[in-house]
């Protein structure tokens, strides 16, 4: 029987674990956010409601709740939660943590819930020490990682696994953890004031990730008893670059950012990058508008442009602040300074337009899919020439429907790059069409 000591001790054990920790939701109806892993008849939750033995992959971006649903999975099914980090794990605690599971399972009959935290830092014979647990239910396996699982979880251990990719949280979301944790017992318990601006700069700051949310407002408010925007500046050691509460700053920025990079004014451009990384505007935003970017304003001109755009976005998600904004600085100057042409998206949008239209029209016969039985008795592929067997691979058949024929999408302009693309482009289309 628990003691009014033991009960105290308990109490105050709590009240030292960081809020992130006393606000882990306890139940799935708790959780905020990944609605779509939650509501009624997902996979998550026909497996807790089941209670039968599973094994899951968590993937998604930090502070989206991948501990978290392994602890409610735990809690929900009331398994034994043990915790394993890839970090400082090797085979032989991985061997001991599945060998006191199969135990705990023999002598009273409780399974075990065995999460691997960042299960992409384990190597081969550490992940292939889980696939006999995983393969004989020996544990509830649920492995979080950051990195995308088919490139870094083997083949074995993945395919006997339910993989759920979680999504980042919405700034509606991030405000209502904040708001709970603010109201809670098990949080702030109402003892400290936050001013809604002050509110709106926590969720900015989070970036998604709920949380570093959580850790922003507790190191506010230890230091007032009102949290203000000049307390969470304070408290996150930063000077915050102020956003107005309806957001016209937020657009106002990122469109002279656009805008100067289209403009081709490096530094301008750099100094907008640093305002919005400096607010604490989530990076991977930032690193979108930089790869449409690429494309929509540099295009063929500079067709290098949107690899290292690419490249900065997936360094951000793999690094995250602040190493991520040198990668985006990169891009953003290689941005600036490469020729510019629109030519790609309006290309696409007057093809766009054509098919909207209704100008779509049949797809000729010798283009058509042969390979499955019964397409060559329709006349499917007859007549197509292998352009392969040609000189230069070249040959002059019919590609566009009757309707587009004649139809002229990309026009290249004689930007960098794009005037050797519009020359060859130019004998191309003279050769198909017979000009």
């Amino acid at each position: 029987m628990e003691s009014l000591f033991d009960s105290a001790a308990e109490e105050a054990h709590r009240s030292q674990e960081p809020l992130a920790v006393r606000m882990r939701p306890r139940s799935l109806d708790e959780v905020i956010g990944q609605r779509h892993l939650l509501g009624p008849g997902t996979p998550l939750r026909r497996l807790v409601e089941s209670d039968a033995p599973m094994s899951l992959f968590l993937w998604g971006p930090p502070g989206t709740g991948k501990t978290t649903l392994a602890y409610v999975v735990s809690n929900a099914t009331r398994r034994r939660f043990v915790e394993v980090s890839a970090v400082s794990a090797g085979v032989k605690d991985v061997r001991a943590a599945i060998d006191q599971a199969r135990r705990e399972l023999g002598m009273t009959g409780r399974q075990t819930v065995l999460f691997v935290d960042e299960v992409h830092r384990f190597n081969k014979a550490q992940q292939d020490a889980l696939l006999p647990a995983v393969e004989n239910r020996w544990v509830t396996f649920i492995g979080a990682t950051t990195e995308n699982p088919f490139f870094s979880v083997i083949s074995p251990l993945l395919s006997r696994s339910l993989l759920l990719t979680l999504e980042s949280l919405s700034e509606d979301d991030v405000r209502a953890v904040l708001e709970r944790a603010v109201a809670d017992p098990r949080g702030l318990d109402g003892r400290v004031a936050v001013r809604p601006d002050a509110l709106d700069q926590l969720v900015r700051l989070a970036g998604g990730d709920a949380r570093r949310s959580l850790t922003y407002l507790e190191a506010a408010a230890l230091l007032a008893g009102e949290v203000t925007v000049e307390v969470v500046e304070k408290a996150v050691d930063k000077a915050a670059v102020r956003y107005d509460r309806q957001g016209d700053q937020h657009y106002d920025v990122i469109s002279a950012f656009i805008k100067s990079m289209r403009g081709s004014d490096a530094d301008a451009a750099l100094h907008y990058l640093a305002r919005m990384v400096e607010a604490g505007e989530d990076p991977r935003f930032i690193a979108r508008r930089i790869v449409i970017f690429a494309s929509e304003d540099v295009g063929m001109a500079d067709p290098t442009c949107l690899q290292v755009a690419v490249a900065a976005a997936q360094a951000v998600e793999f690094i995250g602040l602040p190493e991520g904004r040198i990668n985006l600085a990169q891009a953003v100057i290689h941005c600036a300074l490469a020729p510019k042409s629109n030519a790609v998206v309006k290309a696409i949008g007057a093809a766009s337009d054509d098919v909207r239209r209704g100008m779509v029209g049949r797809i000729p016969g010798h283009l058509r899919d042969a390979h499955y039985p019964g397409a060559k008795k329709l006349g499917h592929g007859t007549g197509y020439q292998y352009p392969h067997d040609f000189e230069h691979g070249l040959v002059r058949q019919d590609y566009a429907p009757e309707e587009v024929r004649d139809r002229r999408y990309y026009e290249p302009t004689a930007h960098g790059a794009e005037a050797r693309y519009g020359e060859r482009w130019a004998r191309i289309r003279d050769f198909l069409r017979g000009g």
